[in-house]
């Protein structure tokens, strides 16, 4: 598709933040006003239109079709985000370690425990740890604070949540991801521990480092729009 408009800005409207093309207002895929909660991502969206060229690249769009997907599926059912994110506390990777004679058991260690130790602490949860690859389940009072710890949130933060957990195989990480002094980057390494160790023992395949920084940079896009829509 070609450009179609000169100019994309942030504009104030009722309940919030919109994107303006040459002062028309942006709507959702879905049909309905684009109307974010801050100034800050309303300004990260029409960056987003601003910095398109002649031809329109539709992969571009990171933080509007976060923001759409917040706006038209999350508001609109967020149970149904929540039960898309809880399995990953059930499943979460940082609980999974490798069999106490492996030599990946103590990096595992070294990397998630840390990790994990502080999420317990700030969110009032008792994870399991296992040894091997056969499922344990997590304590139901585990689950049950991590459903109302989400309960809590709303549509943007959700959405991200999704993305969060989804590319971290974890919900210590997501959860821990939207915290204001989060190292994000050191999130990521514990995320993608296993896969750098397995690239550190058998080399690096360049086709798999590049699906894995796709990966890392749509993780750090989602932290930090769940952060610009809390302003």
């Amino acid at each position: 598709m070609k450009r179609f408009y000169k100019t994309a800005g942030a504009i104030e409207v009722t309940g919030g933040w919109g994107v303006g093309l040459d002062g028309r207002m942006v709507k959702t895929v879905g049909g309905q006003p684009q109307t974010v909660p801050t100034q800050a991502l309303a300004q990260e969206l029409a960056q987003e239109w601003a910095q398109q060229g002649e031809e329109i690249d539709a992969s571009a769009f990171l933080y509007r079709d976060m923001t759409d997907y917040a706006l038209d599926v999350v508001a609109k059912a967020p149970t149904d985000a929540m039960r898309a994110i809880l399995p990953y506390g059930q499943t979460d990777t940082l609980c999974y370690r490798a069999d106490p004679e492996d030599a990946l058991f103590a990096r595992q260690n070294e990397v998630w425990e840390p990790v994990l130790a502080q999420a317990e602490a700030r969110y009032g949860m008792r994870f399991e740890r296992i040894s091997g690859i056969i499922h344990r389940p997590q304590p139901e009072e585990t689950l049950a604070r991590a459903e109302d710890l989400l309960a809590g949130k709303d549509a943007f933060t959700l959405a991200a949540l999704v993305n969060l957990s989804s590319l971290a195989a974890s919900l210590v990480v997501a959860l821990l991801a939207l915290e204001p002094e989060a190292d994000l980057e050191a999130l990521w390494a514990a995320a993608s521990l296993e896969e750098s160790w397995q690239a550190d023992l058998w080399g690096k395949d360049w086709e798999a480092e590049e699906r894995r920084e796709k990966r890392r940079a749509a993780f750090m896009a989602a932290a930090r729009f769940a952060r610009l829509a809390q302003g």
